[in-house]
């Protein structure tokens, strides 16, 4: 049932790479059609998913290269199974808001389902070498997007990527070759990995490759310097690719193979993760302040918000984990909304700066459509009640206090530094008199709205109904948090 998930999407870019030469808006409409399927799949995923069940569900098994315990093993649990739901919502909006005169469509949309499969791929694989190859399948057809469809200095952004995303990966494989070779593990499969008998020194350096390995792709401070100028420089499309579902790699990363594989380990180095976890928030949210670039204040933002999880992951509490996963999704809708948005204000104004934006909520002249939605996606960024980043937000520090409560503090404040940088950005781009010398801005289109719809009409379900977005998630957390060898020892010898 898991294999589907690759293979309607490699098969689906390898019949779009070979298909004649035909219109880019065609083409876009065959690729949104396999990526519907696929987020089809994904939602019958769903309605079998045993809530009762915190083990791995749906498992396939095949030995593939035995001599170097390479094995086909996928599975999903409480943990992948939300992000598989907003990696395929995300690639659909992806494809569905690629402009339709777009040049090379054949090689652009068979490289955004090659990302889809290989996010997937990482999500769902069950052996530690298996995740590495999927990890890295992502690395070229991203490098693509930017340096082919980017802004003017795509090649700078496009080679900045690779090279950070490269040490990434090495550093992930490292640690798990580490990790198999000193256990005397017979292969990579995640049930045979024990971090049993290594000694605190090694385990620690393993568990510091994974940290910094992982949190290159997330990013954090200090690691965090290729973001800025992928996201500014990559197309709206590959924006949300990259900001919402790319990144949730390394924050999955972080909790399944760092915080599950060495959890008394990590209660040594929790204290430093919640540290970095909260300078990441600061200073997030203190650069999108100094932006006169919408899309690079969105870009800015997106590593506060990134801090949240490591703190909630750093206090490995039960519900704190819960917080973390929920975080992951809201972050996930409520960025690839921002970038759309910032998206369309660019295309119809000619301009991301905010010393030249101003009265889009023109009701004539202006965007108020637009506008009001991007009102109520800052809102849902700086997390006001009734949406999700409200609800993920608020498990992330309730879980987090007992253990941290003066990083959540700092964290809760710099939640209202959120709220600052979003009225600076609405203020300035809503609101005001609109510039007669723009004359009228070109009109939105009910196609070009869709896209921002259903992301605004997901970010105030699930805000009202977090339980819809929990369900899946607590049983992951709760088997975890029960576990003799698991959270449980983590928070006692972080509180010790």
């Amino acid at each position: 049932m898991l294999s589907v998930l690759l293979l309607v999407p490699i098969i689906g870019a390898a019949i779009v790479a070979f298909l004649p030469m035909g219109e880019s808006k065609r083409l876009r409409q065959f690729t949104a059609i396999i990526a519907t399927l696929v987020f089809a799949w994904i939602v019958y995923l769903l309605t079998q998913f045993d809530l009762s069940n915190s083990g791995f569900q749906f498992s396939e098994y095949l030995s593939w290269v035995q001599p170097i315990g390479l094995s086909y093993s996928l599975g999903v649990d409480g943990l992948s199974m939300p992000l598989l739901a907003l990696n395929g919502l995300l690639t659909w909006i992806a494809i569905y808001s690629s402009r339709g005169d777009i040049e090379r469509p054949r090689l652009y949309y068979s490289l955004i389902l090659l990302v889809n499969a290989g996010v997937s791929g990482a999500l769902m694989a069950q052996n530690l070498l298996l995740f590495v190859i999927f990890y890295e399948l992502e690395l070229i057809p991203f490098y693509l997007l930017i340096g082919i469809w980017g802004g003017k200095k795509r090649g700078y952004a496009a080679t900045k990527f690779l090279l950070y995303t490269a040490v990434s990966g090495l550093l992930v494989l490292a640690a798990f070759l580490g990790l198999a070779f000193l256990s005397a593990t017979p292969n990579f499969d995640y049930n045979s990995i024990t971090t049993e008998g290594l000694g605190l020194t090694t385990q620690l350096v393993l568990l510091t490759l994974l940290l910094v390995g992982f949190g290159i792709k997330i990013p954090l401070v200090p690691l965090h310097t290729w973001m800025p100028d992928a996201y500014v420089e990559s197309s709206p499309s590959t924006a949300i690719l990259l900001g919402g579902v790319l990144a949730k790699l390394g924050t999955y990363g972080l909790v399944r193979f760092g915080l599950q594989l060495f959890p008394e380990t990590w209660s040594l180095v929790a204290p430093g993760l919640a540290a970095i976890g909260t300078v990441s928030v600061v200073y997030g949210a203190m650069a999108a302040i100094a932006q006169k670039d919408i899309k690079r204040m969105v870009a800015y933002s997106s590593i506060g918000h990134m801090g949240y999880i490591l703190v909630a992951a750093a206090a490995g509490t039960e519900l704190s984990v819960l917080g973390a996963v929920a975080q992951m999704v809201s972050h996930g809708l409520i960025l690839a909304l921002l970038f759309y948005l910032v998206g369309i204000v660019e295309q119809k104004a000619g301009t991301r700066e905010l010393d030249v934006l101003n009265g889009l909520m023109n009701p004539i002249r202006g965007l108020p459509l637009t506008s009001a939605l991007l009102i109520m996606a800052g809102m849902g960024s700086a997390g006001i009640p009734g949406l999700v980043g409200f609800a993920a937000e608020f498990i992330v520090f309730q879980g987090s206090f007992t253990t941290f409560p003066i990083p959540v503090l700092v964290c809760i404040i710099a939640s209202g530094l959120t709220a600052v940088y979003f009225v600076i950005l609405l203020n300035r781009t809503c609101f005001g008199k609109l510039d007669n010398e723009t004359a009228y801005y070109p009109k939105v289109l009910l196609t070009e709205r869709i896209p921002a719809f259903v992301l605004t009409v997901t970010i105030l379900f699930l805000g009202l109904q977090p339980n819809w977005m929990i369900r899946w998630i607590k049983p992951y957390t709760t088997s975890v948090a029960v576990n003799p060898t698991g959270l449980q020892i983590a928070q006692v010898e972080t509180q010790k």
